[in-house]
């Protein structure tokens, strides 16, 4: 059983018992979120929403919330002594799938 979530703008495709990375929920470890953004369920057969999925629930619960690897972002422009050194850290909270309730 598998079911589509979207979270943050995003969309995964996700089982129960797997490890994700949502945007930043601001929840404390061992907190459960509900997820009913459900597009897509897969419980035998294939169930679409229009745009989500009616009575459909993922639950998950947070394991815990950090930033990722620094990710440079370097602009050169050639012969114009013009450069720009940016760097970003998405934030982020890791959960783990416990239940797809279609």
């Amino acid at each position: 059983m598998y079911a589509i979530i979207k979270n943050g703008g995003k969309q995964y495709k996700v089982s129960e018992g797997d490890i994700l990375l949502l945007d930043k929920l601001s929840l404390d470890a061992k907190a459960t979120v509900e997820i009913t953004e459900v597009l897509a369920v897969n419980d035998g057969e294939l169930k679409f929403g229009a745009p989500f999925v009616e009575g459909a629930k993922v639950t998950a619960e947070v394991i815990n919330e950090g930033r990722e690897k620094k990710v440079i972002i370097f602009k050169k422009r050639r012969r114009k002594d013009s450069k720009v050194k940016r760097g970003f850290r998405r934030s982020f909270t890791r959960v783990r799938i416990t239940k797809i309730a279609a």
